[in-house]
Parts: C-alpha cells; sequence; structure tokens
C-alpha cells in the first residue's frame, strides 16, 4: 500500500486571498529599500528642501533635471515612498504636493543646524551591491558548517570582515561609504540624549569615547559640559584623518587592548557589531579604565535594547537591525537580560537603565 502523501490544512477564501497579498508585500519589500536608495541618489529630499519643503510634482521633476517623459513614473515612485512614510503628501486643490517629514529631513544634504547628522550614507551603506550580496548569500552562509568562531555573511561571501582594514582592499569606495554611515549613525541623537539625560555627564571631570571618530559626539559632550574633558578613543586609521582642535584629545589605539583612563568611558553604537564573548573583552577593558562607583567611576552605554513593548514598528525594527548585524557582523542585539549577563560576565556589580529613547535604551554601569 502506497503511503499517504501529507496533508494541509486549506486556508479559507478570504485567508488565502490575504496571504497572497501578504506574500506579495514580504516578497517586494526589497523594492522599497530600493526606491529609497534612488530618491537619495536623485536627491528628492534634497530638492524638495530647496523647493520650500513642498512641492508639485512637475517642480520636482523639473529641480531634479529630469526628462518630461519621466514624470508618470517619478509619481509611481513617490506615491510608494508617501505610502511607506519616507514622504508626506498632501492636495492643493486638483494638485497633489509632496512634503518632507521627520524621515526624509534626515536625508538633506547641503544644510548646517545643530543635531542635523544626514544618512544618506547610511541608506546607500546597506542598499549597496555588496551588502546585498551578502544578503543573498544567507541560505549557503547557514548550511556550512563552522569551526571555531562563527563569520558572517558578509565575510563568507566577500572573504573579508566589515568595518576592517581589508574592507578597503575589497573596495576602496565601499569602505569610504560604511564609514561615512558609521559616522553619521552614531552622531544621530546625540542631542536629545544629552537633553533627556540630564544628569548622564553631571559631575564628571573626564570621558573617553571609545570608537568616537572625528570628535563629533566628543565635542557636543564639551560644548553642553565644558567641564568634561573628553578623550577620543579609535583606530590609527580613523585617528590619523583627524584634525586635532585643541578640544578634544585623540588617542590612536584598540579598544581590545587598551582604553584610556578616565572617570566615565563611552560605547555609543559600538558593542552590536561584536560577539558577546568579544563584548566582554571590551567591557573588562573598560572597567579597568575607571574608578570606583564611589569615586563616580561608570561605564555609559548607548545601544538597541530589543524590547517588543515599545510596539510593533519599533520591535520589528529593534529585529531588522539585529538580522543586519547577523548578515554583516559577528554582533547582535541584545535585550536588558542579555544586557545584564555582558555586564556581569566582564566583572561589573550594577548597572541601570537611565532612559530609554526610541529603539535605544541608555546604561551606566558600575564596577
Amino acid at each position: 500500500m502506497a503511503p499517504q502523501a501529507p496533508t494541509i490544512e486549506v486556508p479559507t477564501d478570504a485567508e488565502l486571498l490575504q496571504a497572497q497579498a501578504d506574500l506579495w508585500r514580504h516578497s517586494l519589500y526589497y523594492l522599497t529599500s530600493m526606491g529609497l536608495r534612488c530618491a537619495v541618489q536623485l536627491g528628492i529630499p534634497t530638492a524638495i528642501h530647496n523647493l520650500g519643503g513642498v512641492t508639485s510634482l512637475p517642480d520636482l521633476l523639473t529641480a531634479l533635471s529630469l526628462p518630461p517623459s519621466k514624470q508618470p513614473f517619478l509619481g509611481r515612485l513617490m506615491r510608494v515612498l508617501v505610502t511607506s512614510g519616507v514622504f508626506a503628501a498632501g492636495n492643493d486643490s486638483e494638485v497633489e504636493l509632496f512634503r518632507l517629514n521627520p524621515l526624509s529631513s534626515i536625508l538633506v544634504d547641503g544644510v548646517v543646524a545643530d543635531d542635523h547628522h544626514i544618512q544618506t550614507s547610511f541608506v546607500l551603506a546597506v542598499t549597496s551591491p555588496h551588502h546585498t550580496e551578502a544578503a543573498l548569500g544567507l541560505a549557503d552562509w547557514f548550511k556550512k558548517e563552522a569551526v571555531g568562531p562563527v563569520s558572517s555573511p558578509f565575510e563568507d561571501v566577500h572573504g573579508t570582515a566589515l568595518f576592517d582594514e581589508s574592507t578597503a582592499i575589497l573596495d576602496k569606495d565601499l569602505d569610504a561609504l560604511v564609514n561615512d554611515a558609521l559616522a553619521a549613525h552614531d552622531n544621530l541623537g546625540i542631542g536629545a540624549i544629552m537633553r533627556e539625560c540630564h544628569g548622564l555627564f553631571k559631575g564628571l571631570e573626564s570621558l573617553t569615547d571609545c570608537c568616537g571618530g572625528d570628535g563629533t559626539t566628543a565635542r557636543a559632550i564639551t560644548k553642553a559640559h565644558p567641564h568634561v574633558k573628553c578623550t577620543v578613543l579609535d583606530l590609527p586609521k580613523v585617528i590619523d584623518k583627524v584634525q586635532s582642535d585643541g578640544v578634544v584629545n585623540y588617542v590612536a589605539g584598540d579598544l581590545f587592548h587598551t582604553v584610556p583612563k578616565s572617570q566615565a568611558v563611552m560605547l555609543k553604537l559600538v558593542l552590536h557589531h561584536w560577539s558577546d564573548e568579544d563584548c566582554v573583552k571590551i567591557l573588562s577593558q573598560c572597567r579597568s579604565a575607571i574608578p570606583s562607583r564611589e569615586e563616580g567611576g561608570k561605564v555609559i552605554i548607548i545601544n538597541i535594547v530589543v524590547e517588543p513593548s515599545l510596539g510593533p514598528i519599533m520591535f520589528e525594527t529593534q529585529l531588522l537591525m539585529d538580522l543586519a548585524m547577523l548578515v554583516y557582523t559577528r554582533g547582535r542585539q541584545r535585550n536588558e537580560n542579555d544586557w545584564r549577563e555582558l555586564f556581569l560576565k566582564a566583572g561589573f556589580s550594577d548597572y541601570k537603565i537611565v532612559k530609554k529613547l526610541g529603539a535605544r535604551g541608555v546604561f551606566e554601569v558600575y564596577k
């Protein structure tokens, strides 16, 4: 007797039609990302800003110097980006208008304002061919047995790690782009952190900003808190390009080996790039660099804290950022229990979450 074929419960007609629509949406989500990339490459956010923050489709087409034949297609692209929340739209009589919103405003180039850290490089980096090729290799990566530390799919596909000295050997333009993206990503929101976490830097005499890049964050801290002497620690390839301004002290080094001694050490959007084992090594170095809690010593950690209670959109964003860490690095995003475990393994005695800001949490960790 022939074995019976496995059966499956068939959805209702309504469920089946909804499932098909959901499948289309999930399978085609990448086109939203590519549409956003296209908008950045064309300079659409900057063009709308230069037109006063609101524009009609014909005026936008002219400002972008695009052929008139492409107007209907530009309209279709803008419709998707409005629906996905990249731009806002409205009607003035019979003319459809497109406006900047908070998301598209951080993609406006060529303007200077406090807390304006343009994010176009982030968009272009994570939608680059190198990044998408790494994601396309995810299934093959899962099938491979790993001996020792597990490399990322990015390493598996390209033979080099992201944010590494060897990235430039793979592609110099990619290396420059991802470093620009990392700096923009890290610096966005420091103003909000200083406004919302009033006591974070109160009473501090010195602070080391690990992986602080060109010192943008350190200068912002010094400007708001002139009593804090800030030091930036970063790799030689980063520090060598920085022009000393006399406000911030710059030290070339590797946080795995040594961290300059100071009353506080800050790790802002750093640890999610690293495995748990590497995080413990980094945190141990930070612990050695600070005095006791009674003497005001602390490690300030600003990073994503995965938390479903933040709502479905923010939670999905956190999980997508975790998947990005899986594909591009050896790190991951962590919930509070994960963070607590790292702190204890690194020899710290206590911690507190000072504030949760959007997807991020601000920790103080003590000896």
